[in-house]
């Protein structure tokens, strides 16, 4: 592996240019000049522009829907630019798709996010950059550097000053079981209690809210996860909040909005007030609706770009 390029050449898969122009305008770069085509018969095609022979590369590209069209692009461009001589390639993967299928559920499962670790690691990228991870331990599954940068320090710093001085009028609530450390770690950074919900998953996106652990009467909730899918999680608990437990608002956070099927209407038509949201997968056209306030993680990512670059540690510069 090379362990440094001439300078920083940003490259745009097509699942997130807002992101990837984002962290370009952030370096004072521009993005580096590539096509991608799709032919009649659905094969991908990749071409670069420019040369990167010498270089240090960064293609940002969530593999957000369609999934395993932005995933064969992301192989496809790191392979186009290990071909091309670039002294190093790093993957930055605002949202890294299949994370959730991380384990053996049950006897002959696949552990898809191994398999896709596998196939970005063999069509050459040096290292990879990415946020919020479904489950920690994925970094794991790579022979190569992960970086894991963490969406919670900005959700955090909006919601700190949302809340203000009224900490006592809020309580964080973990959705899940699962994530009752982000929430806790969350609700540290704001100064507010904890509160959990406990439900009952019968089927994949399908859950059902048991139990309420912990007092939300008369609060304002602020309802944490690393994601939002099908929106039935989160809107099963926030319904439960509001009528078992008493609570007088519901505010949402996630730092990946998945929002597939019917997660816009359930969002629509559910308790919530207010979904705060990052732009590591795209909310355009009639996902952005009224309700959700979405924040940029370009700058976030410029930065880690920066620190990569120069070899210098992350340590909590981004906490």
């Amino acid at each position: 592996m090379n362990f440094h390029g001439k300078d920083i050449k940003i490259f745009a898969g097509s699942s997130n240019l807002t992101v990837a122009k984002g962290i370009a305008d952030g370096l004072g770069l521009p993005l580096g000049k590539s096509d991608c085509c799709t032919f009649s018969d659905g094969e991908i095609a990749i071409s670069l522009n420019e040369s990167v022979r010498g270089s240090e590369c960064f293609i940002v590209q969530s593999t957000c829907d369609p999934v395993n069209d932005n995933l064969m692009e992301l192989l496809i461009m790191i392979d186009a630019m290990k071909r091309a001589s670039a002294a190093r390639i790093t993957a930055v993967m605002p949202y890294f798709g299949y994370a959730r299928q991380d384990r053996k559920a049950k006897p002959r499962d696949p552990i898809s996010a191994k398999l896709v670790a596998d196939l970005i690691t063999t069509a050459g990228a040096d290292r990879l950059l990415t946020m919020d991870l479904h489950a920690n331990q994925i970094q794991g599954f790579f022979n190569i550097p992960v970086d894991h940068l963490l969406g919670a320090p900005l959700l955090a710093r909006y919601m700190k000053e949302m809340v203000g001085t009224d900490k006592e009028d809020y309580i964080v609530v973990s959705p899940d079981l699962g994530s009752v450390t982000r929430a806790r770690n969350f609700a540290n950074k704001i100064g507010c209690g904890l509160a959990i919900v406990d439900k009952r998953r019968q089927r994949a996106n399908v859950s059902e809210v048991m139990n309420i652990i912990g007092d939300v009467k008369d609060k304002k909730v602020i309802l944490v996860d690393d994601m939002i899918d099908t929106a039935g999680t989160l809107c099963n608990a926030a319904a439960a909040l509001i009528e078992r437990g008493g609570a007088t608002s519901v505010t949402a956070c996630a730092t990946h909005a998945v929002l597939s099927g019917p997660a816009i209407e359930r969002i629509k038509n559910s308790v919530i007030s207010k979904v705060v949201l990052l732009d590591t997968v795209p909310v355009e056209g009639e996902k952005l609706i009224d309700k959700f306030t979405v924040l940029p993680v370009a700058p976030t990512f410029a930065r880690a770009i920066e620190r990569i670059y120069a070899d210098q540690p992350f340590n909590n510069v981004f906490g």
